[in-house]
């Protein structure tokens, strides 16, 4: 039984593809390797670290909570914002249409 000409033109282009993908890799790994040794590790000054660990930090629960109900009141506002909009517009186009016919 001999496979139809499209499954080996198929198996062919994926066999092609896996070197191009692994000429590709080696590549990627020769760049990997000229930026290690060009690029040097640095340690950052203390006062930069301690600055840095003040500024980020993990909020407390009560924060955590606040904020979620602030989303969620944003949420409602959001929404009537837009079902006024809603209103808005289809009483706009029922006027243009009931004023547009005479």
């Amino acid at each position: 039984m001999n496979l139809p000409v499209r499954c080996i033109q198929r198996v062919n282009e994926m066999k092609r593809s896996s070197t191009e993908t692994a000429n590709k890799e080696k590549q990627l790994f020769a760049l990997e390797g000229h930026l290690a040794d060009a690029l040097k590790p640095i340690t950052p000054p203390t006062d930069l670290v301690v600055r840095m660990r003040e500024r980020i930090r993990f909020p407390q629960r009560e924060e955590i909570v606040f904020r979620l109900e602030s989303w969620k009141q944003l949420f409602l506002i959001y929404g009537g914002v837009m079902s006024g909009l809603l209103v808005t517009i289809t009483v706009a186009r029922a006027f243009f249409y009931f004023l547009g016919r005479r």
